[in-house]
């Protein structure tokens, strides 16, 4: 059994996975990264995949989920820093992304150090999106360990993952060992705002016979509607912050819909697919609304996604610790 963890992609929004982690690690006694096989992320679940398959200097991992929480609300408002001289140089934010990279990279540099993705703790795959090759890219830890020039810190893969277009400039990443070789890259859910089927086809790749047990968590869905009333007059300024979030959000319940079919629960056998996800009002959407106020509203959604499948997640801690992987 390959059991397989997926991240969606949503800016501060990754407080709602990142409580439902804790409340997992909770349950069944375990980190993260001892009842996984593999862990995929996308932007900020990127950032917690990597985070939580980080070691710390007694080869453990260096956080645990609920720590995650508590630094997303630290340092959500230094990552999306409004400054009135950026909007001024920028026009409003028309000539330019909205933020600058330079708080990003030092959160990343405090809590990722130089970290390289072949010590992470379990397998990774982290995608991203190559604007100059027009291909997606995949950081994996796995070919990390067998190409040294694949070797990417953290740090740069989170800083590449949560690229996300109109908020963040491209991360140009120069590969380890052979200079002169970068690869320009943007938000990861350009490629897969759910890395689910990634992880699930990464996994079939080097084991086509293991069954899989795998858990997607969302960042929450958005349910109010776009209005035809609205829509129908839209032009490019109109359209363009909608479709960038329909853009990213949309596929994911289509990768939700096609891992339903791929892996059904058997009549009698233990269940292989599970996918938590949270309702979200338009202001609790945005990725990068960190006010004290959006910030309490996201962790009461992660409260109650909790509180609704308490039972499923009882089910799935016991699923994952039968024969668990070594501490």
């Amino acid at each position: 059994m390959i059991r397989i963890l997926s991240l969606d992609g949503g800016g501060i929004r990754g407080i709602i996975p990142a409580m439902l982690l804790a409340e997992l690690e909770r349950r069944s006694g375990r980190a993260t990264c001892d009842l996984f096989d593999l862990i995929a992320g996308t932007s900020t679940g990127g950032l917690i995949a990597l985070a939580l398959t980080c070691p710390g200097s007694d080869g453990r991992p260096r956080y645990a989920a609920r720590e995650l929480v508590g630094i997303y609300e630290r340092e959500g408002p230094v990552i999306f820093a409004r400054s009135l001289w950026r909007r001024i140089v920028t026009l409003c934010h028309l000539l330019g992304p909205q933020y600058s990279a330079r708080g990003t990279e030092q959160v990343l540099a405090r809590y990722l150090g130089d970290t390289r993705l072949k010590d992470a703790l379990r397998d990774v795959l982290v995608p991203s999106y190559d604007i100059e090759r027009h291909a997606p890219f995949f950081f994996k830890s796995r070919a990390a360990r067998a190409r040294p020039h694949y070797d990417f810190a953290l740090r740069d893969i989170a800083r590449a993952t949560t690229a996300a277009p109109t908020y963040f400039p491209p991360a140009r990443l120069t590969a380890p060992g052979e200079s002169g070789k970068y690869y320009a890259l943007i938000d990861g859910g350009v490629a897969a705002a759910n890395p689910a089927l990634c992880a699930f086809a990464e996994a079939k790749r080097f084991d086509p016979e293991a069954d899989v047990l795998l858990v997607s968590i969302g960042t929450g869905e958005l349910t109010e509607p776009v209005p035809y009333a609205r829509a129908q007059h839209w032009g490019l300024i109109g359209w363009a912050r909608p479709v960038l979030r329909i853009v990213l959000d949309g596929p994911n319940e289509a990768v939700d819909y096609q891992l339903k079919q791929l892996l059904p629960d058997a009549r009698h056998g233990p269940r292989r697919y599970y996918r938590f996800q949270a309702p979200l009002t338009e202001p609790e959407d945005a990725i990068d609304n960190t006010s004290p106020e959006n910030i309490q509203a996201l962790k009461g959604l992660g409260d109650t996604l909790i509180h609704d499948n308490a039972a499923l997640l009882d089910r799935l801690a016991r699923q994952l610790l039968q024969n668990p992987r070594p501490s």
